[in-house]
């Protein structure tokens, strides 16, 4: 592994690349392999940022100059964007790097797209892991794109340290689309396109999402006036000084208050869960137990069987047989 790890702490960008391969592959020499690496890796911290939006409201643009201020100040920038794979095909178009085309090209920036395969909340798989081979490659902030926004497309925050919710101007009923359970653990909700004949129509968005965070209950961990929107323009950089300024305080507050950590300790938690969860499903990938659920899913097709009954039987068989010993 040394053939990995060190050039990997060095901040090789070849080695990162190679290493989260390694963490996406389902073979099962692979995954050995992977979960060594990561044992071998000391713990360093960067800015982990969450980013969900609404189809359409820029993102990509966002990031590209975001992150090109960010890397202009010196600040090596990591951006793990999440494709939708096709339910039918299970392909992803990972179009990401085509998107940031500028940001693809600076030697402080690394983009990696992933694909979401199956999985819910807005997330990949492995993207808890990529995240701590960016932190172990000695990137300072690793930004975390979602596939889209909605109920589901809120795993991201239990990974990231800030979250934000980048929307559009004159979205109509967008905040009842965006629902109430996203808004309530957005940090910041940015407005984007904040310019030209769209500006005022921005600032007039702001302002309505302003009033609706101020009904939301405030959190004790944040200091007074947080969550907040604010009006930012992908294509001209104006209020993207301003967003990273918020992003610093609120990060700063949150160390000196202790939160940090225990919010860093709780996702250790919640990742041990999910590969318990995680790994608990893949025994049902075994040739035996596929044989088993499709007999029994045959029977429920024809009628044969009650879903709930077919279910708690084929459970009761695997207890008693130690199938996921």
């Amino acid at each position: 592994m040394d053939e990995l790890t060190d050039p990997l702490l060095r901040g090789d960008r070849r080695a990162l690349s190679r290493a989260i391969t390694l963490i996406e592959s389902t073979r099962a020499d692979h995954r050995a392999r992977s979960v060594q690496l990561l044992a071998e890796l000391p713990q360093r911290q960067a800015l982990r940022i969450g980013l969900s939006g609404t189809p359409g409201v820029g993102k990509s643009s966002f990031i590209e100059t975001f992150g090109k201020m960010l890397t202009g100040q010196g600040l090596k920038v990591a951006v793990l964007a999440v494709d939708p794979s096709s339910a039918r095909s299970g392909g992803s178009i990972l179009g990401d790097k085509t998107r940031m085309e500028t940001l693809t090209r600076d030697p402080l920036a690394f983009i990696r797209p992933s694909p979401s395969r199956a999985e819910l909340g807005g997330v990949a798989r492995r993207t808890r892991a990529t995240v701590r081979l960016c932190e172990a490659a000695g990137f300072d902030v690793v930004l975390i794109e979602t596939v889209g926004v909605g109920q589901s497309e809120t795993l991201v925050a239990e990974m990231s340290d800030l979250f934000v919710l980048l929307l559009a101007p004159a979205g109509g009923d967008e905040l009842q689309g965006v629902k109430r359970g996203i808004m309530e653990i957005a940090d910041l909700v940015l407005v984007n396109k904040a310019d030209g004949d769209l500006r005022a129509t921005a600032l007039r968005t702001v302002s309505d999402y302003a009033g609706a965070l101020r009904l939301l209950r405030h959190r004790p961990q944040d200091p007074e006036g947080y969550p907040l929107a604010l009006p930012v323009s992908a294509l001209t950089g104006e209020g993207l000084t301003e967003a990273w300024g918020h992003m610093r305080h609120l990060s700063d507050w949150r160390r000196q208050s202790g939160h940090f950590d225990a919010r860093r300790a709780e996702q250790a938690r919640q990742w041990f869960h999910a590969e318990i969860r995680a790994g608990l499903l893949a025994q049902l990938e075994r040739p035996d137990i596929i044989a088993i659920l499709r007999k029994t899913g045959d029977d429920v097709a024809q009628g044969q069987l009650d879903p709930d009954r077919a279910a708690t039987w084929v459970l009761e068989q695997l207890r008693s047989a130690n199938r996921f010993a």
